[in-house]
């Protein structure tokens, strides 16, 4: 069982656990997204029901949440009527409050989020033609100071914890529409098998690429997407979800090992003093240490090859002498790999320019002609604040009163 400590909920003689791997709340319910099966079971059994019993609810309550979306104890119709205030008054079946929602003209969607504590995070969901891919925040801020990355000039506030990483993925799901139609009604399998409503962007793949650096949050990040790719709950396979990380080596074996996803690591230069200055993890984790662990990463293959992302920045790391010694870095650690060439996406107080799109494309034409794979990515969601490096809360930006009078304005338009 996880540390746990226990406390009373006013109006209530039974004591339920407050541990680290839960979503704090005031109101001292316990939020059963981001658990497990297993610890579900725990917290049924704490809370005074008989282990059998606790074990058979705890697999109904897991198949509600992961595999329907209910957000409703009852809902749960093959749970009896007589046990579902029992379970509302202990527990509760949360997602991360929605305080703004953004769609860019070119379909990319941004959320600004809350935690229950009052942080804020932001998540996005891009669209394309074959593929929706969800970009999700690991921690309120990040500690790394990137200098390209506007994310990179917050302070580190906390980690997220399993259910608020896993309930950007509920969310998301519930603003697509993805949940299985009548989910909310109690339909069983048989009749609402196959049919599915969304906007046409299915979520079918997520990227730890958001806010933070998932690797300094790595036991509640292996928690939550634990539960993604779990047969039982959301059911997304490892193949789909990418980990993106600047380079925290002593983590990166340990995630091949123990989480088994995809692999990117943020190079964005390949001489120590560039990086230094612009990563400076790197005066660290070297950029030979670094690829050494890219190396040694569990499972790397031709079939699974590692993403390398190299933010393009105008004479700072985009000569041709960059692409050819970034060419053979990559064939000396013998690395199965793709590169990601992204156009630098500006924000205020920026200290660099984008690279020209003649030096993007030079760039790529020379590491393509090394024999390895270096697409540019197309900037997307830059009208919104929702491109790489571009997140940060509004509530650094924009004060509340700001966007309560955008929200009244809006309305009034609409009306």
């Amino acid at each position: 069982m996880a540390d746990t400590t226990l406390m009373s909920i006013p109006g209530q003689i039974d004591p339920v656990p407050v541990a680290r791997d839960i979503t704090p709340r005031e109101d001292g319910r316990v939020d059963l997204i981001g658990l497990p099966k297993d610890r579900i079971r725990e917290l049924f059994e704490t809370a005074g029901l008989e282990p059998k019993q606790a074990k058979l609810r705890a697999k109904q309550v897991f198949h509600w949440l992961y595999h329907r979306g209910v957000t409703d104890f009852e809902a749960m119709t093959d749970i009896a009527k007589t046990m579902r205030p029992w379970l509302a008054e202990r527990f509760v079946i949360g997602r991360p409050e929605v305080v703004e929602a953004q769609h860019s003209t070119d379909g990319t969607r941004k959320w600004l989020l809350k935690t229950a504590d009052g942080h804020e995070f932001e998540m996005v969901f891009i669209p394309d033609a074959d593929r929706g891919t969800l970009c999700v925040s690991s921690q309120v801020g990040c500690t790394l100071n990137c200098r390209f990355c506007h994310t990179g000039t917050m302070k580190l506030v906390r980690n997220l914890t399993p259910g608020e990483i896993v309930g950007q993925v509920m969310l998301a799901r519930d603003a697509l529409g993805e949940w299985p139609k009548g989910s909310m009604a109690g339909l069983d399998d048989a009749e609402d098998e196959g049919h599915y409503t969304s906007d046409g962007r299915l979520l079918t793949n997520i990227v730890m690429m958001g806010m933070g650096e998932p690797l300094y949050n790595f036991d509640n990040v292996k928690g939550a997407l634990k539960l993604v790719m779990d047969g039982d709950g959301l059911a997304l396979s490892k193949r789909r979800i990418t980990l993106s990380t600047s380079g925290v080596v002593p983590a990166m074996e340990r995630c091949g090992e123990e989480i088994g996803v995809n692999l990117a690591v943020s190079l964005h230069a390949v001489t120590k003093e560039i990086r230094d200055e612009i990563v400076p993890l790197n005066k660290k984790y070297g950029i030979e240490e670094l690829l050494e662990a890219c190396a040694a990463y569990p499972g790397a293959s031709n079939a699974r090859r590692i993403t390398f992302e190299y933010v393009m920045l105008k004479d700072k790391n985009d000569s041709d002498e960059h692409a050819h010694e970034l060419v053979r870095l990559l064939k000396h650690y013998k690395l199965p790999a793709k590169v990601n060439l992204i156009p630098f996406n500006p924000w205020p107080g920026a200290a660099y320019d984008t690279s020209t799109p003649e030096r993007v494309k030079r760039f790529s034409d020379i590491v393509f002609e090394g024999g390895i794979s270096a697409p540019v990515r197309t900037p997307r969601g830059r009208d919104i604040d929702a491109a790489c490096g571009q997140l940060k809360t509004a509530a650094e930006k924009k004060s509340r009163a700001q966007r309560d009078r955008e929200a009244a304005e809006a309305e009034q338009a609409a009306s």
